[in-house]
């Protein structure tokens, strides 16, 4: 169902571009979510070159690669500035993650245009690419900050094991009278759901894609397919196993599963089974975490698993393997989560002072 609804979107997306964004996305190889987020931002783009009067077309199907590889660095930099006085849909002017999302969409374009294409008679459109010029914005704030923030919003610790707790034992007494039945219905699902992800530190959405024939419980592993359509296989955590467990032994008369349906998380919607989807896994887990007065994100269970596995390995290349991560660049933040070292250097530094 969230495959159908990103495919659905991006062809609605694609309608309303020219043909050579069409070739763009063949030629690309995106998840589906990056994909959709790409070519809204191109969307965007050519919005505004129309308004601006850079580009003569009436419509963004008629946006010419001419005046693609006629823009100049500052043109770029005005897009860039007007980004950045925009206000999101929660009233908030663009954040630089935001605007460097916008960046990365156009240098996926551009290098597109200008290095892989071959449709325009075997040649690429134009050799001159405007995005080489152009920065990502930096964030203001710096990695201690970041990480600061960070630690806050995780369940590292017993936190994680108390978090699951109270989902266990206590949430009930939050619930509303007429969502009670869907708890007490769906509450092995949700566990289970949580605790992968703490126990793996797989994304959200490869959580919600996981079937029954990636999980081997015998062994502790999980194939896992990551963004871009790769293969993947991690361990899950040991203490993870029972939940997943727990879970199994329900998922088929419950959930009303036939012998053909291998997707592992199930829900049912209009007396229909399905595989749950993305959105449901990020609501059902800032319910559960916002009662238990610590809310958060899957991504942030996500970063829980990293900032830990981290703390115990000292080694940023495993960190990067666990989470399916290409490089280490990523996990620079979680070698700050834990300021403990610091702080030990910076009292040593007084003691021997004394």
């Amino acid at each position: 169902m969230e495959t159908k609804k990103y495919l659905d979107l991006i062809q609605l997306e694609l309608s309303a571009l020219p043909s050579f964004i069409k070739e763009y996305n063949f030629g690309t190889n995106h998840s589906l979510t990056t994909t959709y987020q790409y070519l809204t931002e191109i969307r965007r783009f050519f919005d505004w070159l129309r308004h601006e009067g850079l580009s003569s077309a009436a419509n963004n199907q008629e946006v010419t690669t001419a005046t693609l590889a006629n823009l100049r660095r500052n043109d770029i930099m005005l897009y860039i500035d007007y980004l950045g006085h925009r206000k999101n849909q929660q009233g908030h002017l663009n954040s630089p993650t935001t605007i460097n999302r916008s960046i990365n969409a156009l240098r996926s374009l551009f290098k597109f245009l200008t290095i892989t294409a071959d449709n325009n008679n075997g040649h690429v459109y134009f050799e001159r690419n405007v995005m080489l010029k152009i920065d990502s914005l930096n964030s203001t704030k710096t990695l201690n900050y970041r990480a600061h923030v960070l630690e806050s919003h995780m369940y590292t610790g017993k936190l994680k094991y108390e978090f699951l707790d109270f989902i266990e034992n206590n949430y009930e007494a939050y619930c509303n009278v007429h969502a009670l039945p869907a708890f007490r219905k769906n509450k092995e699902r949700d566990m289970a759901i949580i605790a992968l992800i703490l126990g793996t530190g797989i994304r959200v959405s490869e959580c919600a894609g996981v079937n029954l024939s990636d999980i081997n419980l015998k062994d502790a592993t999980l194939d896992v397919t990551r963004k871009g359509g790769q293969r993947d296989s991690v361990p899950i955590a040991e203490w993870t196993l029972d939940y997943l467990i727990d879970y199994k032994k329900i998922r088929k008369e419950r959930y009303k599963a036939s012998q053909k349906e291998n997707a592992f998380f199930l829900t049912n919607w209009h007396e229909q089974t399905r595989q749950i989807t993305t959105n449901a896994i990020e609501k059902m887990v800032n319910k559960y975490s916002a009662a238990f007065g610590h809310p958060l994100t899957p991504h942030k269970l996500r970063h829980t698993l990293a900032s830990e596995l981290y703390g115990v390995t000292k080694d940023q290349v495993l960190v990067a393997q666990q989470l399916g991560q290409k490089g280490t660049s990523a996990t620079d933040l979680y070698t700050h989560v834990d300021q403990r070292k610091q702080r030990e250097a910076l009292n040593e530094i007084s003691e021997q002072e004394k």
